[in-house]
């Protein structure tokens, strides 16, 4: 699928250009504690200002069985920063760009990710989570996101309230003109 660019997408922002846009869909909500799943709708935005970022905005809101909204369930907002390639790939494969992902959480929860994207696929792990003293605990996570027949799919893996590492959420979002 081609991804269009504008004339202004900084050089290094190429490898995730195709990420750039509005994206909504469903998604699936894990609660260990209690044992049952919550879906969720999603909205996330990826743009860019000509600068070599791009920023980051996503809001969750949960949905009945109807698929009606109910609450508000997170908003997340950031900054992914492609670092200057240094690895080399093989030919007729995507070169590999190491990442930088900044978030913070109005739960008073910030996180600094890194990882890299190779093609349409981004693999990231927690580098440093900082908490406030009013944040629940939160130690780690894990996040996968790809771009499969045409809409971006994403997995979330976290480490919390003194459970170990293990899947959370997950969402399919269609790209939104």
């Amino acid at each position: 699928m081609p991804v269009p660019l504008s004339s202004d997408t900084p050089l290094s922002l190429v490898p995730l250009a195709w990420l750039i846009g509005r994206w909504e869909g469903v998604g699936v909500l894990g609660h260990p504690a209690r044992g049952e799943d919550t879906r969720f709708g999603q909205a996330v935005e990826f743009t860019h200002d000509g600068r070599d970022f791009l920023s980051y905005t996503a809001t969750s809101w949960a949905l009945d069985e109807s698929g009606q909204t109910t609450a508000p369930l997170d908003v997340e907002t950031g900054f992914w920063r492609p670092q200057p390639v240094t690895a080399v790939a093989a030919p007729g494969q995507p070169v590999p760009v190491d990442l930088e992902v900044l978030l913070a959480h109005p739960t008073g929860v910030v996180e600094v990710l890194v990882g890299s994207a190779t093609g349409p696929r981004i693999e990231l792990a927690t580098d440093v989570v900082a908490r406030t003293t009013t944040a629940h605990e939160y130690t780690a996570a894990q996040r996968l996101y790809g771009l499969v027949e045409g809409d971006l799919l994403w997995a979330l893996d976290v480490a919390a309230d003194g459970h170990p590492m293990r899947s959370y959420a997950s969402a399919r979002l269609k790209r939104v003109s």
